[in-house]
């Protein structure tokens, strides 16, 4: 036994020694800059810097609108398909709304105000319905409601906003309610597979070329039945969906 040692102890203290200065150096090496949101990286993101993203977002956090005040990089995603659909022509909507965290900081950032169409914000704005929990998910505990009842402060948030409809109700019940017929942009939130679907089934065809579908809770762990459900959507329709390490996922209409 003490030979055996003796013949393969420098062998394993070299290669634990070459392990640690890889490990070293890779760590040195490694200085993030972005740490939030379960995503950690060392790439550039230069939003973080820009005056016009922060100032948007900043003021959504002030107003009160945040969950959570750390989802920077989600919310610059938004802010990209929001500037995508400004040039493209259509109405906007969001199905899964909250208090309007996101909604507000895309209007800011765009300028929503000047433009000659509409945003439907759609959402029961009091948490989740329990008739479109799937047996699967509540094994997984998800509940309905959740949320606190926000309607008011929603109406508040987007009073100055003429070009704004508040759409209160379940989905897919009040899908007829949003009455557009060309829409540039799509963010689907509802922590759900059946109303995320039927909303993503209404639109579809009302999405013009290039609108970007957003979906927050694609990629997140928890909700693989939205997963699954869009994976089986966008090949249906034969088209990429992207994840991102956001976990969100977009599907950009041909």
């Amino acid at each position: 036994m003490k030979k055996f040692l003796k013949k393969i102890l420098p062998k394993t203290l070299l290669y634990v020694y070459w392990l640690i200065r890889v490990v070293r150096i890779k760590v040195i090496k490694f200085i993030p800059r972005y740490d939030e949101d379960e995503l950690i990286t060392a790439h550039h993101c230069d939003f973080m810097k820009d005056d016009r993203f922060l100032s948007c977002y900043n003021a959504a956090v002030t107003a009160g609108l945040a969950v959570s005040n750390t989802i920077h990089w989600r919310a610059h995603v938004i802010c990209w398909a929001a500037e995508r659909a400004k040039k493209l022509g259509g109405d906007f909507v969001e199905c899964g709304v909250n208090k309007g965290f996101l909604s507000k900081i895309a209007m800011d950032y765009i300028d929503f105000k000047a433009l000659p169409t509409t945003f439907w914000l759609m959402d029961t704005f009091e948490g989740l319905s329990d008739k479109y929990i799937t047996s699967q998910e509540r094994d997984k505990g998800v509940k309905a409601g959740g949320y606190e009842s926000c309607l008011e402060q929603v109406k508040d948030t987007f009073k100055d906003f003429p070009n704004v409809r508040i759409v209160k109700g379940t989905i897919p019940d009040t899908l007829p309610e949003v009455t557009a017929s060309r829409v540039a942009y799509l963010s689907i939130d509802m922590n759900c597979v059946i109303p995320e679907i039927a909303a993503a089934e209404y639109f579809w065809d009302k999405l013009v070329s290039g609108a970007a579908m957003v979906l927050d809770d694609y990629g997140h762990s928890g909700h693989e039945e939205q997963k699954w459900a869009f994976d089986k959507f966008a090949k249906e329709r034969n088209v990429p969906l992207l994840c991102l390490p956001t976990g969100q996922g977009i599907i950009i209409k041909p």
